[in-house]
């Protein structure tokens, strides 16, 4: 049988949501996909002291050190039969306190928490005030003022289907770089900036980039139409920075 897990979990102490692999063997640093292995196996199995019994997940999509999400979908495998009220429960009481679980489904053999999803909703937030405040946390605070108008104006040339080259890490390991975004939104909520991001895929280090890039182009006054001239160079190197990962989150995953 197979089941879908809705995951919640601040990422600032794990190295990713990925358990990473050098020379063929686990790195042996804190991931959100080995706590939720090992808690999911503890309640299966009862122990995880037998490598071959731990469970295996599969995530809808990789989220690096510091990312968080409200929205992560999770399959497994498993024969048994769970009652999702006491699995969710006993799970969220042996997780560690920054990783939870919401829900719990069975699904259809045939679905990939991956391969399956038709659209992913990332956010980022950041603080646009001169003055740290103490409540601030990890958020980047830009210093400068920024012109939500103008910052619209640059993420709707994103819109639609694209080569995002541009914005992607060489970390990039799928070759395909064509993604489509679904909609791009900015809003202001007092001294808060928020970024919505919706598309179907999206590669490594690519929201982070463009939010770099966005805060290029109002750091140095370039016009709005300074975004498409980035994205149609397909050349990582016109443009900006990637930011800090603390403020990311992965909203929301989609399926048919």
């Amino acid at each position: 049988m197979r089941y879908a897990l809705k995951v919640q979990y601040i990422g600032k102490n794990y190295s990713g949501s990925q358990i990473q692999f050098e020379n063929g063997k686990p790195i042996q640093e804190p991931t959100i996909q080995g706590e939720l292995e090992k808690a999911i196996s503890t309640l299966i199995f009862g122990d995880t002291e037998n490598k071959n019994r731990q469970l295996k997940t599969i995530f809808s999509g990789r989220t690096d050190k510091g990312v968080n999400a409200l929205g992560q979908v999770v399959h497994f495998d498993t024969d048994k039969d769970l009652v999702a009220s006491n699995f969710i429960y006993h799970l969220n009481e042996i997780l560690p306190k920054d990783i939870s679980v919401t829900e719990l489904k069975k699904v259809d053999e045939r679905f990939h928490a991956q391969k399956s999803a038709t659209r992913r909703h990332y956010r980022f937030e950041l603080i646009n005030r001169r003055c740290k405040n103490a409540f601030d946390g990890d958020l980047m605070r830009v210093k400068y003022p920024l012109d939500i108008d103008r910052m619209q104006k640059a993420l709707d040339y994103l819109t639609g289907e694209h080569d995002f080259s541009s914005f992607k890490s060489s970390g990039t390991l799928n070759p395909s770089k064509v993604c489509f975004m679904e909609s791009i939104k900015v809003r202001k909520n007092d001294d808060h900036v928020i970024i919505d991001i919706v598309g179907n895929r999206f590669l490594y280090n690519m929201v982070r980039t463009i939010v770099g890039t966005l805060l290029e182009i109002e750091g140095h006054n370039l016009p709005p139409e300074h975004m498409k001239t980035v994205l149609e160079a397909c050349d990582r190197t016109k443009a900006g920075m990637t930011v800090s990962p603390y403020g990311l989150t992965l909203i929301d995953v989609k399926y048919k």
